[in-house]
């Protein structure tokens, strides 16, 4: 089991203050058997560091872990964090147990829905399944995504693993899991869909502040 929740206390004073990104999702997020710091949520900190942006990213990615776990633990995670930004990024294992989809669906629904709630923006990140599962689930599977994120007004990835599925030299033994390399691709694509809403987020916070002074 892999979670990289980052200790709050292990930071820099200045950076404790920093609004929160949580990268919320499951082995893709957690770097499987990867190092901490070849896992797209660091390399994140780190674009956004470079970008002289204030936020802070906690990988709160667990291996194995489906919609429903997820949907047990995020509401924890949101109060003890405070995200200014939830990214979630789950379901694959839902699909690749075989599991209902409309409850995967359901599922993902409340934690978009409680995340809008506690006041953070969410960026959906969307996934997909080989056809061997059958073609019919696979496309139920990949079109919930952007339903959701439609219904829900939030920001949407279609793929995280876009560039990454099915290129031997981007993945792990298990051609599953990315690699470092893959890795450094898919922060390329989650920076593209983050870096905005951040722009966007300083911009209305200037903005309030400036109304109350």
């Amino acid at each position: 089991m892999s979670f990289f929740l980052f200790s709050f206390f292990s930071l820099p004073a200045e950076a404790q203050t920093r609004p929160v990104i949580l990268a919320f999702g499951d082995s893709l997020t957690a770097g499987y058997r990867l190092d901490r710091d070849q896992a797209w949520p660091t390399l994140l900190q780190k674009q956004i560091d470079q970008a002289n942006m204030k936020y802070r990213v906690i990988n709160a990615g667990i291996s194995g872990e489906t919609t429903a776990g997820g949907l047990a633990r995020l509401p924890a995670l949101l109060a003890r964090e405070k995200p200014r930004l939830v990214i979630l990024e789950l379901g694959a294992n839902d699909a690749l147990r075989g599991l209902s989809l409309s409850q995967a669906k359901n599922n993902l629904e409340r934690m978009i829905q409680m995340s809008k709630a506690s006041g953070a923006e969410v960026l959906l990140v969307g996934m997909r399944i080989p056809p061997n599962y059958g073609s019919a689930y696979a496309r139920k599977f990949q079109q919930m995504y952007p339903d959701l994120a439609r219904a829900h007004k939030t920001a949407f990835l279609p793929f995280l693993l876009e560039g990454v599925a099915g290129n031997f030299a981007l993945n792990l033994d298990d051609g599953i899991h990315p690699n470092a390399a893959g890795q450094r691709i898919i922060v390329k694509s989650v920076w593209k869909a983050v870096q905005p809403m951040l722009i966007q987020s300083a911009g209305s916070a200037s903005g309030q502040s400036q109304k109350q002074g």
